[in-house]
């Protein structure tokens, strides 16, 4: 496992100051092109889920956009269905939306009516947590349709940010902690 985990963290890279002044961007394409590091993000996630839920768990939902990369590997891998949480206009059919605040502004997510029935319990996956807010709009929008909403994770969560704060009471989860 450990060895998985470097491998990982080795395939993340840090940019200075993009995309504005001061910030540290924590690049994962590195990893989506090598097969091996995909492969053990994708098993290490696995392994966290079936050690800490030993419940079924019906489905993997995935934020927009990044989260679509790394929710139905990790989805096939346990066996179990994959959701899509999407930006605005994005989805057909009848939805049902939340907005959230940005930094500058509002965004909203929407997810279909039917992706998932009253008590179902799902886990929601992102690539990266910062300030936590459209993962706990994601939790809003998966509660509101009243499902279970076990856990969230990401690859990588940025600490400084707090956004795990944002996310509880619902158990949170990375794979790579940076400040």
């Amino acid at each position: 496992m450990e060895s998985q985990l470097q491998l990982v963290a080795g395939r993340v890279r840090s940019f200075p100051d993009f995309p504005k002044p001061g910030i540290l961007f924590r690049d994962i394409t590195p990893l989506l092109k090598d097969p091996d590091a995909f492969k053990a993000s994708i098993e290490l996630l696995a392994h966290h889920l079936k050690e800490n839920h030993k419940t079924k768990i019906d489905y993997i939902a995935g934020l927009d956009a990044r989260g679509f990369l790394f929710g139905p590997s990790l989805a096939q891998k346990l066996g179990i269905g994959f959701v899509l949480i999407r930006k605005q206009g994005k989805l057909p059919g009848p939805t049902v939306s939340t907005t959230y605040s940005l930094e500058y502004g509002q965004a909203e997510l929407e997810i279909q009516k039917d992706a998932v029935e009253p008590g179902q319990k799902v886990v929601i996956v992102d690539d990266l947590l910062a300030t936590g807010g459209t993962m706990e709009a994601a939790c809003k929008l998966l509660q509101s349709l009243k499902a279970e909403v076990l856990e969230c994770l990401t690859l990588v969560e940025l600490t400084s940010l707090k956004g795990r704060e944002k996310v509880a009471p619902v158990p949170f989860f990375s794979l790579l902690q940076y400040n």
